[in-house]
């Protein structure tokens, strides 16, 4: 469905070498095969029923396929709308009080902090997503890749104080997003 969309532009900037380190922007079908996963983690995180989520994330990318070509940020634009359709969803269908055979066994047997995690993470790949490149860069060097200052600077042609600025910056910016979403700690 998603084959014929045309791959977008790199926007990657702000961090010299990020071209090397971040080729051309992927297509819809990669960015479906590579975030379908987390989309409709983050999804069930809301909605707590499995099918539901399905059809939003489903929505969310045959509505980002319309417009494919005016998204500058495809990730950060998924987690907004299925944020936003999982919020209408739910405005819409209140929670029913009888046995519902389209909630999934394993997902009903979820205690309430795991789901609670479980839209948290989710929060914090949308707001990760919602992050300009070189921002998303910093931190996937810092905390995936384990990364020490200076090794950073090498790989960025950033001051070591300057990284170390950054990532103080940036981790704020995302802790104040989180505190906004509700999620206040590590229990969220």
């Amino acid at each position: 469905m998603f084959e014929n969309a045309p791959v977008r532009p790199s926007a990657v900037s702000g961090i010299p070498g990020a071209e090397a380190m971040s080729p051309q922007a992927p297509s819809i079908a990669a960015l479906f095969e590579s975030e379908e996963s987390a989309l409709l983690h983050y999804a069930i995180g809301i909605v707590r029923r499995r099918i539901v989520a399905e059809e939003l994330v489903q929505e969310a990318f045959l509505r980002l396929h319309r417009i494919w070509g005016q998204v500058d940020n495809p990730r950060g634009w998924l987690y907004r709308s299925i944020r936003n359709l999982a919020l209408n969803h739910l405005r819409d269908n209140p929670p029913e009080a009888e046995l519902d055979e389209e909630r999934a066994p394993q997902e009903e047997s979820l205690p309430r902090d795991l789901l609670g995690r479980s839209e948290a993470i989710g929060t914090v790949r949308m707001l990760l997503a919602e992050m300009p490149e070189d921002d998303r860069t910093l931190i996937r060097l810092k905390y995936h890749d384990d990364l020490k200052y200076h090794e950073i600077s090498k790989r960025t042609g950033l001051s070591v104080g300057n990284v170390g600025f950054r990532l103080h910056h940036v981790m704020k910016a995302l802790l104040d997003g989180l505190q906004r979403a509700g999620i206040e700690g590590s229990e969220g």
